[in-house]
């Protein structure tokens, strides 16, 4: 077999300061040095000896001599086509770096041995010990659902509201009604919402045939009500009571949807109680976790985000909660100027029905008591105190923050690799899910979902979602800002930089994605342990 003939050019890791140290005279003569004969008549000391040769040979020459290499990823390299491979950390092991001086095609290869040991331990993902997916049914509950299967007289018709995460909440719960009521599911309408104009119906936005699928043994899903109830005057429940229980909802439903046939519920945000038998509390975690994917269009685009981000390594994602409507509702102030501050407490004045905090308490009270999101500068000292090195690539999701682009500074200047699905888009990418804010909240939620390590700024239902699903997927970290206890030190400006970093990452140990115990009136949508999750032993307890 012929052998080709094609020069193949050849690339070799070595770091930027040993390029600097050679000067551009000595590598100008190693260029224009001349070749040996080759017809001399000892082979050994024939071999034309090429100019890339010798200056490889330099090269690993003061490769050896090398006690230190350091790294920055470009932040003008293009995104490549293709994820690196990764070395089962979320770290890859081909992440690929230009040098300073483009017109040698030397790289050097990130996520090696040169990486310092904080940035190590902050992609560091949190010890699972062992937990892991447990959702196995009771016998009663299995036996129970051939009748839920095939019953065809009830259905029940829910309406939810808000953004997608909030949605996604009340299906959940819709899901656990039916069973509750052992009615079939009519799929859930989403009410256009008020402030994005957002017309998305449910399989806009998930997978309807998959949810379908999961949940048939568990629930009997259906597209539309049958031709012998749609004239049917539906039971209708404006208002159900906060944190109602499966009896409840039994005494006050089930008499009339069986003479009635159809039971129309709304509003059913944190209607049903938190603490429900073990089945039931399983049935949330099937719905959240594994009935309710993305529709194809909105997976494919989020995963082909996610590889982009992933391309040259691990990235940090976080949810930004800096809106100007989430200042105004939480009674709290993003302190970016005197100006900025007027306008959010002119607001709460001209519309008080918004605040949804205490108003019995002082802005700085709230800030104190930890109520308040954390604005730029806060996120900026939170992530240096943790760790985070300068050249992290993050991904922010979230609306556009009061005070625009300019509100972001701090971030932006302190971690440069910034990114978001906008400008991680290739032109007209985007387009399809232009003025749908349900969809692209969707974007950001897959995208976030993937992430190394996932950090919100403020509370909310993406922040529980997101931290539940990651403990499902397998305790990835997840870092719970701990804004109480933390702020007294933001405030006290003689704390050495050293000491300051130190406490808050003592402050933040037990904050980080590890395994915790669902206590009593917390979703485990947000905390699937013990009840979504076990693992081989009965006497370790999580931290």
């Amino acid at each position: 077999m012929a052998r080709s003939k094609t020069k193949q050019l050849s690339y070799i890791a070595v770091p930027s300061k040993v390029i600097h140290s050679l000067s551009s005279s000595s590598l100008q003569n190693l260029i224009l040095s001349p070749k040996k004969s080759s017809r001399s008549g000892n082979r050994l000391f024939s071999l034309s000896i090429s100019p890339r040769f010798f200056l490889l040979f330099l090269f690993i020459f003061a490769l050896v001599g090398t006690l230190q290499i350091g790294f920055r990823l470009d932040p003008l390299l293009p995104f490549s086509p293709m994820p690196c491979s990764t070395d089962g950390r979320g770290i890859t092991a081909s992440a690929v770096v230009r040098t300073t001086d483009s017109r040698f095609p030397i790289t050097a290869v990130a996520g090696g041995e040169g990486w310092k040991e904080e940035e190590e331990e902050f992609w560091r993902q949190p010890e699972g010990m062992g937990y892991r997916p447990c959702l196995q049914f009771s016998k009663e509950y299995r036996r129970q659902s051939e009748a839920v299967r095939a019953d065809r007289r009830k259905y029940l018709l829910v309406v939810v509201s808000g953004g997608v995460n909030q949605q996604r909440n009340q299906i959940v719960d819709a899901v656990v009604i039916a069973r509750i009521l052992g009615a079939a599911l009519v799929v859930p309408i989403l009410q256009v919402n008020v402030i994005w104009g957002d017309e998305s119906e449910f399989s806009d936005i998930f997978d309807l045939e998959h949810f379908k699928r999961v949940l048939a043994d568990d629930v009997r899903v259906v597209s539309s009500l049958p031709s012998t109830h749609i004239m049917t005057r539906p039971v209708e429940e404006k208002r159900t009571p906060l944190h109602v229980s499966p009896r409840w909802i039994r005494s006050r439903y089930l008499k009339r949807l069986k003479r009635e046939g159809v039971l129309l519920l709304r509003g059913l945000d944190s209607r049903l109680s938190k603490d429900l038998p073990p089945d039931l509390q399983k049935l949330r975690c099937k719905v959240a976790f594994e009935a309710l994917r993305f529709s194809a269009p909105i997976l494919e685009f989020g995963n082909e985000l996610a590889m982009r981000m992933r391309s040259k390594g691990p990235y940090l994602a976080l949810h930004l909660r800096m809106e100007k409507d989430v200042w105004v509702r939480t009674g709290c102030l993003p302190g970016l100027s005197p100006e900025h501050d007027e306008i959010i407490q002119e607001e709460r004045k001209r519309r008080p029905e918004l605040l949804t905090a205490r108003s019995n308490m002082t802005y700085h009270q709230r800030k104190l008591a930890g109520l308040c999101p954390l604005n730029a500068p806060e996120v900026t000292r939170l992530l240096k105190a943790l760790g985070a090195p300068k050249d992290a690539r993050i991904y922010w999701a979230g609306g556009e923050p009061f005070g625009g682009l300019a509100a972001l500074q701090p971030l932006t200047r302190e971690f440069p690799h910034f990114y978001s699905k906008e400008n991680l888009s290739l032109p007209g990418e985007l387009q399809p899910f232009a003025n749908k804010s349900s969809l692209l909240a969707a974007i950001d939620y897959i995208v976030c979902e993937q992430s190394d390590v996932f950090m919100p700024s403020h509370g909310g239902n993406m922040g529980h979602l997101m931290q539940g699903h990651r403990a499902f997927s397998g305790h990835r970290k997840f870092i719970t800002p701990n804004k109480r206890q933390m702020l007294p030190y933001f405030l006290d400006t003689s704390l050495p930089e050293s000491e300051f970093n130190g406490i808050i990452k003592e402050l933040h140990k037990g904050s980080l994605g590890q395994p915790e115990f669902r206590k009593v009136g917390r979703d485990v949508t947000a905390y699937p342990v013990p009840e979504c999750m076990c693992n081989n032993t009965s006497t370790r307890s999580p931290l």
